[in-house]
């Protein structure tokens, strides 16, 4: 098996989730500073961007939790 199929298996995996919606989760923070200093500042365009990528970050992991519960489905060790 080569190193690019283990980083691919790895990304499917449980633990590569986990690590894909805590980066995910981490990103939240610099988003938050963001419309922090927007709504400070009262840039509605900079306001504007912060919702979207907001939003953007709660699809990401939305969709992460549903591949983790998928994962989880095809565990045959499971039940």
């Amino acid at each position: 098996m080569s190193k690019l199929q283990k980083a691919k298996g790895f990304k499917k995996s449980k633990p590569g989730t986990y690590l894909s919606i805590g980066t995910s989760l981490f990103g939240a923070v610099s988003i938050l500073k963001q419309a922090k200093k927007a709504r400070l500042e009262n840039d509605k365009l900079m306001l504007t961007d912060a919702v979207i990528s907001a939003a953007a970050v709660v699809t990401g992991v939305a969709l992460l939790i549903r591949e983790l519960r998928r994962i989880g489905d095809d565990d045959v060790l499971a039940d």
